[in-house]
């Protein structure tokens, strides 16, 4: 297996687990203050990763370390538009689940400017598994004509970006620096978040644990996902394969939660394993005249 494909499986698990944390806070924390409360979390990744002796550079350092940072910025910016758009209620919020189609964004940006190249068969793959965010997403196809759509529009641009800046910034810095910088960028947004939202006055400890082992599995994501990037995955396959953890998170709350599948999420989990398998596939290299054996 890929090394690449190793690391992106660990991320979709990570974000697997971190969407069940967030659906166990449920209403004790608004969306900000979870986002917010969740940079506790990272803190032991980045003091990990700050102690690592991998923090090495393979371009030029100052290019890498500004885009990794600025794709948390701009991971952060998109979570608070998110919040905006959901805060909004009425249409906007039916529209909001599209937001999961930011891959789409990346997918483009990465074969244009990165001049990326997939095979027939991840094409397919690429297709495949946007059509399964869709439908873990989107739980009616009016939200998609929602007049509400402009405001799912700002996240998933900023989220499809964020994914590109942290392809871009494996090309010249490790994977273990890229996430510390992008880990970084999250602590002047949580600062901003509670300078405007102050917390509310008594917060349960179990709401302290679950929302510090939500920060902590968003970073083993990232950490996971740019780890992917930096061993050669490339960014219109490894973003849309990681998208796919409601594939991981939907039997764990159907198993632990007692919740009941729909028949759009098993259509959703069927559709996502056909992805994987194609978004995985490689052609085989024809050997040439180095790797041939000499007589």
């Amino acid at each position: 297996m890929p090394r690449w494909l190793l690391w992106s499986f660990i991320a979709l698990l990570s974000w697997g687990v971190w969407a069940i944390l967030s659906k166990l806070i449920g209403d004790a924390l608004s969306a900000a203050h979870s986002q917010a409360l969740s940079t506790i979390g990272l803190v032991p990744v980045m003091i990990a990763l700050g102690f690592s002796r991998r923090l090495s550079t393979t371009g030029h350092r100052v290019r890498g370390t500004l885009c990794a940072f600025a794709a948390g910025v701009l991971g952060s910016a998109g979570n608070i538009a998110y919040y905006h758009a959901l805060n909004r209620g009425g249409k906007a919020a039916t529209v909001v689940p599209l937001t999961a189609l930011y891959p789409l964004v990346t997918i483009v940006l990465a074969v244009i400017l990165l001049k990326e190249k997939l095979n027939r068969i991840q094409i397919v793959g690429v297709l495949v598994s946007l059509t399964a965010i869709y439908l873990f997403n989107v739980s009616s196809a009016e939200g998609l004509l929602s007049s509400g759509l402009a405001y799912a529009l700002v996240p998933i641009a900023f989220w499809g970006v964020a994914g590109l800046l942290q392809k871009a910034c494996t090309n010249h810095i490790s994977g273990e620096l890229s996430t510390l910088w992008f880990l970084s960028a999250f602590i002047p947004v949580a600062v901003l978040i509670l300078w405007r939202e102050p917390l509310p006055p008594q917060i349960p400890p179990k709401v302290w644990l679950l929302v510090s082992v939500l920060g902590l599995f968003l970073a083993l994501g990232n950490f996971a996902l740019l780890a992917a990037c930096a061993s050669a995955g490339k960014a219109s396959i490894v973003i849309p394969l990681t998208a796919l953890y409601p594939a991981v998170s939907v039997p764990i709350a159907i198993l632990f939660l007692g919740e009941k599948i729909t028949t759009r999420e098993m259509a959703g989990i069927a559709l996502a394993l056909l992805s994987v398998a194609a978004l995985s596939y490689e052609r085989p290299v024809a050997p040439g005249p180095s790797t041939l054996q000499q007589p």
